[in-house]
């Protein structure tokens, strides 16, 4: 074969291989998304350099933010009544899903087919064909409706009541409320635990977490948080996340500026760690190791190291951040 043609045949094809490669690289999972409510944008932060990387523009006041079973973002965004559903491989929205007026939390099916959103106008709970957009059954509950969580098996589904202090267990089969479970002032969001025989609810209001028994709904327990120097008023719980194994739950304490690190089996704190202005929401690695707490009132995100049990860094994102997701 000619010299020349099997030079130029290299060349081509380690070029090749060099944009197989970039592509490869920026398609990788190995972004942390923030969304904005101030911002109409996700920003993206580098897992490997834990630096911002760029921002994705998106629609009116996003806030919660999740993966779908398929591993796309979904995005509610409150002032524009809809979900945006985004690629993270590519950055583009694929479609806008409708949730109706001023969608706030939404959780969905195990098989991603629906999306349960409350609808905090309409005190109500609002199930949505999630490739349609079509409205499938809609459920009253309690005033202020906001946190929503389906069971793993999904079954049920949970919706906090703001107002009420409730807790509505609603059957996802018939749209039939179960069981409407007292707890705390002001409950927000909700975590299960992975054995699902514990449902754990942050109450802003009254300084704690309520757990409940997934099996009969009752109350089984109520856990205070106290956070040295901080008024019982400024302890405000909101965003929470379980490990895997269950043995640890991290809960956002708010106003408080700290996260509190939970021991799920003794239910009582074995960490503080300091974090930004109004603590919001959290969220895990796959290592289990970073976790990344949304700061509402700093406009940032803390990093913290979890084995250490310290902040190791503060990266600044969109103004009012709301919502944090890891993809890896």
């Amino acid at each position: 074969m000619d010299l020349k043609l099997i030079r130029k045949t290299t060349r081509l094809v380690g070029l090749t291989l060099l944009l197989v490669g970039s592509a490869f690289a920026q398609a990788t999972p190995g972004t942390v998304y923030v969304s904005s409510e101030k911002d109409d944008a996700l920003t993206m932060i580098d897992l490997a350099t834990l630096t911002v990387k760029g921002t994705i523009a998106t629609c009116k006041r996003g806030r919660h933010l999740q993966l779908t079973p398929d591993r796309k973002l979904m995005l509610a965004c409150s002032d524009s009544g809809v979900a945006d559903l985004i690629d993270p491989a590519t950055g583009q929205s694929l479609r806008r899903i409708p949730l109706g007026d001023d969608p706030e939390a939404f959780d969905l099916s195990p098989d991603g087919k629906t999306i349960y959103v409350s609808s905090e106008d309409d005190a109500s709970a609002v199930f949505v064909d999630a490739a349609t957009g079509k409205k499938l059954k809609e459920v009253k509950v309690g005033q202020e409706p906001e946190g929503v969580k389906v069971s793993a098996d999904g079954k049920v589904l949970y919706v906090t009541s703001e107002v009420a202090s409730l807790v509505h267990a609603i059957d996802t089969a018939s749209g039939k409320i179960i069981k409407n479970i007292k707890v705390g002032k002001r409950p927000r969001r909700m975590a299960i635990t992975p054995d699902g025989k514990e449902l754990w609810v942050t109450c802003e209001l009254d300084s704690g977490v309520t757990i409940v028994s997934t099996a009969d709904h009752s109350v089984l327990a109520t856990l205070k948080f106290e956070v040295k120097g901080a008024r019982a008023q400024d302890i405000t719980p909101v965003g929470i996340q379980m490990s895997r194994d269950g043995k640890r739950a991290y809960v956002a304490l708010g106003r408080a500026n700290h996260v509190a690190f939970v021991d799920v089996p003794a239910r009582k704190v074995s960490d503080l760690v300091l974090v930004g202005r109004r603590a919001w929401n959290v969220a895990l690695d796959k290592d289990e190791k970073r976790l990344f707490v949304v700061n509402g009132l700093s406009d940032d995100l803390t990093i913290i190291d979890v084995p250490g049990a310290k902040a190791i860094k503060t990266v600044p994102v969109g103004r009012v951040p709301y919502g944090v997701v890891v993809v890896e």
